[in-house]
Formats: structure tokens, sequence, C-alpha cells
């Protein structure tokens, strides 16, 4: 338009690196970090911050080198998150269940520079390099985080430990600021619980974006207290690593998830705000009367990955916990919709809410589009509440694409949509409900029966502790549901009075007809590897329709 120019004054690449720039302002007094017994404010942070890059700097990394962590919820953790971008490299958070053999496949994909791991993690770290060693591949530096003197007694000669790497930075480093807000920040790996890991690629401004999106839909204030027990290493905390420094809030961090934890931190730090896989969200609502403390306060649940069931969420909500449900992927950087509450539905049954609560809602404020289509006619399905679709996004919030994979890429952009691989309905006011994964759905005599929705009605079962049901290979029907479940302690429930339960709440045909009580594999970010369960069920032949595996 005629009179207007772009130029620094009105244009400024967008990172979420300028949260902590102004929160080290605002907030620089107040706490940023608590970790067992140690503290920092945000002042203090952001020097920590600007050290480490400064450090990395001096260690030869450069714009674009990517900077690899396999850490838990620490503090060190935390400062990857910006002291990494800041120096104009890429960070890429693995997952802390990976053995050394698929480190080191990740390691030599990413091409990572340096290594920082945790000394819980170290021989995974090590074993991963003695892989990459033996195949010439030129080593990346190693960065030990360590709590205690003893821990580092396993470093070789060559290796380096935080705190005085940390020591090398210089205070007064200049930010390596992105020269164009699409430039990556970070790199995630899926989690693999369909196929091989692949490589997602983040950039600043999708970043920016998903950050302040999930602040919104968790109705963050400023200075919340943020409990970290959704891993940081998966979608960055669904950007809320970089999300909680928006708001100046305080991250409370736990090394290991268990519900007596979660209790004592909510009740210690008057934590506000927390998140967790359906996973965390069961272990809390079975958790001992020992572990357990009365809520200082109502804290807010942001909640993902698997549909947590009806029965999950009502139980949630009679301790004190106000959980929302979110939905995404690692390709739309966590959180890409939530089931945004109405004021009109506080008159239903507490029941009636918590099916409710259980959908997936519409897209979130920094995501363009959520659509239900015909994968093959890229038409939008009946909002009947009825007809099955796959679920594809739209916005800036969708990933940069799948490193190194252009096929892959353009696959999952296929029609100009990012196609999820996820099956869903779209009830009559828009919000969409998922049914299955494509993978998962069931197929028995021609009937499509929703894995999800089976799972629902077992986990109502009182003496069920967790579920999964996949299809089970059948001669006449093609395939037939097959439960795996754990039961609570101290329960004894047999196949058949678990499959009768089930048929007095479903129709006959979607009723488990094989039971297997086992513990569920699931990833480290909580969800079900049900690629898993259908390879036992694949296996399992004529086995009875009651087994211990």
């Amino acid at each position: 338009m005629e009179g207007t120019i772009k130029c620094s004054a009105n244009y400024v690449p967008l990172s979420p690196i300028s949260f902590l720039e102004r929160s080290a302002v605002v907030y620089g007094n107040r706490v940023s970090i608590i970790y067992e017994d140690v503290k920092f404010t945000w002042a203090e942070t952001r020097g920590r911050c600007l050290k480490l890059a400064s450090a990395l700097t001096q260690l030869g990394i450069c714009r674009g080198d990517v900077v690899a962590a396999l850490t838990p919820n620490i503090p060190a953790m935390y400062e990857l998150h910006f002291g990494v971008p800041m120096a104009g490299a890429v960070l890429c958070t693995l997952n802390v269940r990976h053995n050394s053999a698929m480190v080191s496949v990740l390691l030599k994909h990413s091409e990572a520079k340096v290594i920082f791991v945790d000394y819980q993690f170290l021989d995974a770290a090590k074993g991963a390099l003695q892989i990459l060693s033996k195949e010439g591949i030129k080593l990346p530096h190693l960065v030990l985080i360590s709590d205690s003197d003893r821990q580092l007694s396993n470093v070789i000669p060559g290796d380096l430990e935080y705190e005085p790497f940390l020591a090398t930075g210089r205070p007064d480093f200049e930010i390596v600021w992105p020269s164009d807000e699409w430039d990556a920040i970070a790199l995630n790996y899926t989690s693999g619980t369909t196929s091989s890991p692949k490589g997602v690629v983040y950039s600043h401004r999708g970043a920016y974006l998903n950050s302040l999106a999930a602040v919104l839909l968790n109705e963050m204030p400023s200075m919340p207290v943020y409990l970290w027990t959704v891993p940081m290493f998966h979608c960055n905390g669904w950007c809320l690593t970089w999300g909680v420094a928006a708001q100046g809030g305080t991250n409370v961090c736990l090394r290991n998830v268990t519900a007596a934890g979660i209790f004592k931190s909510i009740a210690g730090h008057q934590v506000s705000h927390m998140g967790g896989a359906p996973t965390v969200l069961n272990m809390i609502i079975n958790a001992p009367p020992s572990s357990r403390r009365p809520l200082p306060r109502k804290v807010a649940v942001m909640t993902g990955g698997a549909p947590p069931p009806p029965q999950v969420l009502f139980k949630m909500e009679e301790l004190g916990f106000n959980v929302t449900h979110s939905y995404g992927l690692t390709e739309t950087y966590g959180p890409g919709t939530v089931c945004t509450w109405k004021p009109e539905w506080n008159s239903l049954s507490p029941d009636e809410q918590a099916k409710i609560k259980s959908r997936q809602g519409l897209h979130h404020i920094g995501m363009e589009e959520v659509h239900v289509k015909d994968p093959a006619s890229m038409k939008s399905i009946s909002p009947d509440a009825k007809t099955i679709g796959e679920v594809m996004f739209r916005g800036n919030t969708v990933m940069n694409g799948y490193l190194k994979n252009l096929k892959a890429t353009e696959d999952a952009f296929k029609g100009g949509w990012f196609r999820t691989g996820d099956l869903a309905v779209k009830h009559p006011d828009g919000y969409i409900e998922l049914k299955d994964r494509s993978k998962d759905i069931i197929i028995s005599g021609g009937e499509n029966i929703s894995s999800i929705e089976v799972e629902s009605v077992l986990f109502s079962h009182p003496a069920i502790l967790e579920a999964a049901v996949v299809g089970k290979p059948d001669d006449y029907w093609g395939e037939t549901p097959c439960a795996f479940v754990k039961l609570k302690d101290g329960n004894n429930e047999t196949a058949d009075e678990i499959i009768k339960y089930c048929r007095g709440r479903l129709p006959h045909y979607m009723s488990p007809k094989t039971v297997i009580f086992d513990d569920l594999p699931k990833t480290s970010t909580g969800k079900t590897q049900k690629f898993v369960l259908r390879q036992r069920a694949k296996a399992m032949g004529s086995i009875p329709k009651a087994s211990k595996l």
C-alpha cells in the first residue's frame, strides 16, 4: 500500500527467545526454576542461558548446527531451550527411553555437533558414541550434566561437565537472532508409536505462536506455577518451555514423575498448572492415600495424547483438578486443538460433561484450520457425529517438514493440508472427536470398530487400571477386538467377567472377544505402543481368550 515501508522499526522475525529477554526485566527477581533445593530467578536464568550460548559458540557451534540433549526435566534442560537458539543453533531433544542403538541413529541422522547428557542416561549415550565410532563417524562433543561430583566418576578424559562448561561463557554474549523467522529452532523426532521416528523441524515463528497459544488454552495468567510432568523432550514440553517464560512463571522440575512427587510438589510450591498424558491422570486418580495431599488450590491440567476416558476425567475433577483436553502431534508443535468449554454445558450431568471434555474440540488461536476430510476426495465430511474422516490441519504451527525426507514431507502435505492419519467424526457444533488412528481402526465383518470407544468402556470398569484394544486376526471375521488389560492391585476379575461387562454396554460385535492380562508397552510420553500389541495379538494364533503373557 502506498506510503508504507517494511523495516526494522515495524518488522522483527518472531522468536520465543524474546520471551526470556522480557521476563528477565519484568520478572527479574522472581523465581524462574525450582528443582529440589536449587532455585534460580529469571535474571539468573537469562544470564546462564547467555553464557551457555557463548560457550557453545566458543566450542565451534554455528548458525544451523544441531545440539542434542538426553536429559529429564531438570534446570539444564530448560536452559538449553533458550541457550541453544541464542547461539543460532537447533535444539534436538532426545527421548530418554531410547537405547544406545536408537540414540546413535538419531545422532547420525541429525548430525549433532554436541550432546548434553544427564548422568542418569550416560551409559546409553556412551554406547551410542561407541557405535558411531565403529562406523567411522565424527563424534559430537559430550557435555555431562550431574548433580554431584560423585556422578562425574564415569567421565572419560575429553568430556565436558555442564557447570564448568557454562563458566567458560560470557554473560554479555550477543544473541544470534534468526535472520528469518522460518529458520529452524528445534528438531523433534516422532515417538515411533506407529513407525520409525522421523525428524520434525520447528521454526522460530511456529514455536513463538504455539507457545502463546498454549498459554491461552491453559488460561495461564502472569506468574503461573507450572509443574513439569510433561517431558520437555516431547514437542519441547508442548511448547511450554517457552510459554511459561512468556508469562514470567515458575518452572517446578521433576526428575521422575510419580503420584507422590506430583502431590508433594503441588502442596509445597502452590502449583497452578500442569500437563500430562492420560497415563499421568490415571496415575493421579489411582494414587494410594499415603501419596495424596490436599490441593491448596484448583490445579489446571492440560491433557493430550490418547483421548482420556470420561471416567478418568470425572475422577480428576472430583480430586480438584480442572482438566482441559487438547490434541495434536509432534508435527503440530504439540497441541493443535482445544476442547474449549462452554457455559451452557455446566448444567449437564457430570457424566455428560466428561464425555464432552474427552472430545478434541477445534483448532486453537495459533492454528488456522482443522477439518475432518475424506482423504481421497478432500471434501469435508458431514458434521453428523457418525461419518468418519481424516483429521487435517493448516496453519503457521504446522512443522516445516521432515529432516532429509522430502518425500515424507510431500506426502504429509498432499492437497495443501497436513494429513494426520487420525480418524475422527465432527459433531453438529463443529467439535471433532477422535475415533482412532487409521492403523488402529478395527474392521470386523465389514464393520468399523473404534478401539477408543471400546477402551472407554473398559476404563469405566472399577477393577481396570489400564486398557488398550487392537485387532486380532480372525479367519472368519477378518479381525476381532482384543483387549490388553492391567488390573488394579487386589483385583482378580476374569476375562469372561470383563467380556460380559463390555457386552452389557456395547454392541456385541464391538465387545472384546479376547482379553489378555499384561502390562501395556508405552512410549515415554504415555502413549500405548499399539503396534507392539498388534504384533502380540497376531502371534497369539489360537491362544485361549484369557491369557497372562
